[in-house]
């Protein structure tokens, strides 16, 4: 279920998942706000002081375990409160839980928690190794929640895909005419900054918003994959230059998700042979990783994250330019436009959560010269009919003549 579904959902799903993997319980825990996964189990009505546990078994209702100055914020959650005043009085509580000690408890010694051995995945890591280790001592294997956190929480809804495809779109569209306003004012001169505010102009118009971006960058420039032109520090666009947009976005309306995209463009009447090969290489890459993925759901094969970036490194690897291709191949999208599901990534992290049904991702391999970058991003929905782009792709790179 995608983040902001209603909690019973999230529970329907977790245990699902959980019963089909022999996990007997879920304990999220949270301390100020620094596990995002705890406001989607269990919703507060006001700020939280102490530390808080929610715990799902596989079969049965919820509990939360509360400090008494914070059990008021719980009275509408709908699951069981348990109350704790002192250290002594938590530990039976959490004990019962996890260990499978209390009446009617299904601890059965095993429980997930956001966590990640050696914190292999940043961003299912958020329990402290403190938090760990008292789970431990209370008589509980942890694992991780990294598989089970996606499959309850980040995979969309009929209503969701169609959202991210109507501003992919609209992200498809305003990229051209990025690159078409750019040409049009190439003689009497025009910057980075006044293209990225023409996109920022554009999604307002759209009904689309960003917080950050776009990244509208020039040779060299395009180089750093995290460039965004500002007021004080940009540079001109002229005849002859290489420009890179990466623009992403989603809707105003609440529960909306991402969309994400980059396109290249050479600012002349014909691309150069150096620019051409590589952003052929860079497509070519993005298209064997889909590719990858396609056939592998035809074979009826379950793929790990890490495995698609292998594919489109390896391929630029042989091609003599895998030092140049410095991040992972892509990223989970959803709420956030860097979201909390699997993402495509063997290079920066380790990603084995698997590429499950209803969640999204971008493949955006890149090769970073001295002289210029070129990125080729798409987004790819895993579907009732397996792995497709949802949002469009560039094949050739655009002219601003």
């Amino acid at each position: 279920m995608p983040p902001g579904s209603p909690p019973s959902e999230i529970y329907r799903a977790a245990q699902q998942f959980m019963a089909d993997n022999d996990i007997p319980g879920w304990l999220v825990y949270d301390y100020r706000g620094a596990n995002p996964v705890f406001p989607q189990v269990a919703a507060a009505s006001g700020h939280i002081t102490r530390p808080v546990f929610f715990y799902l078994p596989a079969a049965g209702a919820p509990t939360l375990l509360a400090h008494h100055v914070d059990a008021g914020k719980f009275a509408q959650a709908g699951v069981e409160l348990q109350v704790y005043r002192s250290r002594e009085s938590l530990l039976p509580l959490l004990r019962g839980l996890v260990a499978g000690g209390g009446p009617g408890r299904a601890g059965g010694g095993r429980v997930a928690m956001e966590y990640s051995p050696l914190n292999e995945l940043p961003r299912v890591s958020r329990v402290d190794a403190g938090t760990v280790e008292l789970v431990r001592s209370l008589g509980a294997e942890v694992v991780s929640s990294a598989d089970l956190m996606q499959a309850a929480i980040h995979r969309w809804t009929p209503e969701q895909l169609a959202d991210h495809q109507q501003t992919a779109g609209k992200l498809g569209r305003i990229v051209n005419q990025a690159f078409a306003y750019a040409g049009e004012r190439l003689g009497g001169g025009v910057t980075e900054f006044e293209v990225a505010e023409f996109i920022r102009r554009r999604f307002a118009e759209e009904s689309i918003f960003s917080p950050d971006g776009p990244i509208v960058a020039v040779n060299d420039n395009a180089s750093d994959p995290h460039y965004e032109p500002a007021a004080e520090l940009h540079r001109a666009i002229r005849p002859g230059d290489w420009l890179l947009i990466d623009l992403w976005a989603k809707g105003t309306a609440p529960g909306s998700v991402y969309a994400d995209i980059t396109w290249c463009a050479y600012a002349g009447e014909r691309v150069p042979a150096r620019q051409r090969e590589i952003f052929g290489i860079v497509t070519g890459a993005r298209d064997a990783a889909l590719e990858f993925l396609q056939e592998a759901y035809r074979r009826g094969e379950a793929v790990q994250g890490w495995q698609a970036d292998r594919v489109a490194r390896d391929y630029i690897g042989r091609r003599g330019y895998g030092e140049w291709f410095t991040h992972r191949l892509g990223h989970s999208i959803g709420y956030e436009v860097h979201s909390e599901a699997v993402n495509l990534d063997g290079f920066e992290t380790h990603d084995t959560r698997h590429i499950i049904p209803g969640v999204c991702f971008s493949i955006e391999p890149g090769i970073y010269l001295p002289e210029f970058g070129v990125r080729s991003e798409i987004d790819v929905f895993m579907g009732p009919q397996g792995p497709a782009a949802s949002s469009p792709v560039q094949h050739e790179p655009a002219l601003l003549a």
